[in-house]
């Protein structure tokens, strides 16, 4: 790739986090979100549904079962929503939140690539052994399969989270949780 392809500064123009519904998301987004602030740059959220392994190697299969597929979008896009209010809360402004539905590491690599995307952000749960086996490690495809930096956030071993987002969007009271 030329330097003239990639046109990048010393801080990035357009970043994109891609989160989940998990406690390592809250803090990559207080992290993107202060991040896009203090450079200037637009920030991008995706929420990729995943598709249950069946669906995504036989497309006719896709037909068959369209009502699991549409369950799944619909969910999906539900959290995205919410992923939304979290960095809107957090005091961030979205220039884009981006529905994907197929394999996470490919979905977000893909849109990485359509945004012309300076900067990843995503959270890590940290798995290992057996589970990181089988489930493979998205952090690390996206990190193999971009060219742009991935910054990768998770809390500390044994570090608690607090649940402050559980706080803010809980029906009970502010000091329950």
């Amino acid at each position: 790739m030329s330097h003239k392809e990639q046109n990048v500064g010393i801080f990035p123009s357009r970043i994109l986090l891609a989160i989940g519904d998990s406690d390592e998301a809250d803090l990559a987004t207080r992290k993107a979100v202060d991040l896009a602030e203090s450079a200037g740059s637009e920030l991008h959220l995706v929420y990729v549904g995943k598709l249950p392994k069946f669906l995504m190697k036989d497309v006719d299969t896709i037909g068959f079962d369209r009502t699991l597929y549409e369950q799944i979008e619909r969910e999906a896009l539900e959290i995205l929503w919410n992923l939304t209010c979290r960095v809107k809360v957090t005091g961030g402004t979205v220039a884009g939140a981006h529905l994907r539905i197929g394999g996470v590491a490919e979905e977000i690599v893909l849109l990485a690539k359509d945004l012309k995307a300076d900067l990843i952000v995503m959270g890590n749960r940290g798995h290992s052994g057996v589970r990181r086996v089988i489930d493979g490690s998205i952090s690390e495809y996206v990190v193999l399969h971009y060219h742009c930096p991935v910054m990768i956030v998770r809390l500390d071993k044994g570090e608690e989270h607090r649940g402050f987002w559980r706080r803010v969007f809980s029906s009970g009271s502010a000091n329950s949780g």
